[in-house]
């Protein structure tokens, strides 16, 4: 346990890191496009396909299928605020 508490502690963000990344994410919102990162657990029931589900992360289709996803959702939004005024 205490292996384990060492091995924590030592991953801990130091307060300059974690100063660099703010301004690198303000600058990046700034000056490029705008974006969103999102923490995606494994749902319930599938943890037998861990390795299936970590190759997401880099898979070219899953990506697109967010962003359309992402788009459905915003037009969804749009048309909800319309029909709202």
């Amino acid at each position: 346990m205490a292996e384990v508490k060492k091995w924590i502690e030592s991953k801990k963000v130091k307060p300059e890191a974690e100063e660099y990344e703010k301004t690198k994410r303000e600058f990046e919102m700034a000056i490029g496009t705008p974006f969103i990162t999102l923490k995606v657990e494994i749902p319930e029931g599938f943890e037998h396909l861990r390795a299936e589900f970590l190759s997401l992360e880099t898979d070219g289709q899953f990506r697109e299928e967010v962003k359309d996803l992402i788009k459905k959702r915003l037009i969804l939004e749009k048309r909800f605020r319309e029909t709202e005024t």
